[in-house]
């Protein structure tokens, strides 16, 4: 497969094109803890507390942009807006699935405790 370019930037081949969409420290973790369930940006904050409020916001918009979450805003005071996972995003947890599994294999060979809830 040919390089090409999408959103200004260049990729070589389709593994670096997908990292790129939901690759980094945060997609995943997100997209991980949407996967059974809306969430508010509260909640998801809470969640993940040692991510910084305008990480979140521009992972959510990224995530929201690309299609792999929905924010669903309703017109209330004070403002309501909750996230869910859309089919597109339901399809990467399932490679999220895998590298998780994988991550757990390699804490063990480490010798590291895995303690960390499923959610």
């Amino acid at each position: 497969m040919p390089e090409f370019i999408f959103k200004n930037k260049l990729y070589y081949n389709p593994v670096e094109f997908a990292m790129g969409r939901i690759g980094g420290t945060w997609k995943m973790p997100i997209l991980w803890r949407l996967r059974n369930r809306v969430m508010r940006y509260g909640q998801l904050k809470k969640d993940i507390p040692h991510i910084t409020h305008k990480m979140l916001t521009t992972q959510l918009r990224e995530l929201e942009e690309e299609g792999f979450i929905h924010r669903e805003a309703y017109p209330v005071v004070p403002p309501k807006v909750e996230y869910s996972i859309t089919e597109r995003g339901k399809r990467a947890i399932e490679i999220i699935e895998v590298i998780r599994s994988y991550g757990i294999e390699l804490m063990e060979d480490f010798g590291i405790q895995h303690d960390e809830p499923a959610t």
